[in-house]
């Protein structure tokens, strides 16, 4: 006769999942997440960990700099401009009388409150009495203080192109040849900073700087 399977018996102790693993092994134990790590300290001698620098903020200027300049012919670059031409001033004065006008030129210059280093007399005739009296000792000591630039200086026509720039010149046509007046005025014109003062017969300095003085 057939035999029929007996019911497989439930025991109380066997109610779930045994709590020992197969194989006896025992069940890994969970590890805990880890945190954050605390910074490390630095070394004695040696910085610690750079923060990083925070971008820098850029201005719509700095912006518009920054882009490319655009493909294409370049663009032509804008024109230098001229040296500014100085002041002109016309003192009417006779040959005998241009040194005394140009004193007085200076004179008001000074009191105006121009530095005496600002000022180059030029003389086309005679010498002014002080560069006569200077270049008596020498060259040496004449040029000299003229290179110190701290005091108003005299110079004669045919020396004058060695004198330096300054910011204002001031020329007595005193006599002396045509060709004096004729170098010294334009060299004057071109060194003179701020204000040229020609001191003279207005014709004849018309007739060298142009009708416009």
């Amino acid at each position: 006769m057939p035999l029929i399977p007996e019911e497989p018996q439930i025991h109380e102790s066997a109610q779930g999942p045994r709590a020992t693993p197969a194989s006896g092994r025992t069940a890994p134990t969970p590890r805990p997440v880890p945190g954050p790590r605390p910074a490390a300290p630095s070394r004695p001698g040696r910085p610690g960990p750079q923060r990083p620098t925070p971008p820098v903020q850029r201005t719509p200027r700095d912006v518009a700099v920054a882009k490319p300049a655009p493909s294409g012919p370049a663009a032509p670059a804008a024109s230098t401009p001229a040296a500014a031409t100085p002041q002109i001033q016309l003192v009417p004065a006779s040959p005998d009388g241009a040194l005394d006008a140009a004193e007085e030129a200076v004179d008001l210059l000074l009191e105006s409150g121009r530095a005496p280093g600002d000022v180059l007399v030029i003389t086309t005739g005679e010498q002014h009495p002080w560069a006569a009296h200077e270049l008596s000792f020498g060259e040496a000591s004449y040029w000299a203080q003229h290179d110190a630039g701290d005091d108003v200086f005299y110079a004669d026509a045919s020396v004058a192109e060695r004198a330096a720039a300054r910011p204002v010149i001031v020329v007595a046509v005193n006599g002396g040849p045509d060709t004096a007046a004729a170098d010294a005025l334009p060299l004057a014109l071109s060194r003179a900073g701020a204000l040229l003062i020609v001191c003279g017969d207005p014709q004849r300095i018309n007739s060298v700087l142009g009708a416009g003085v």
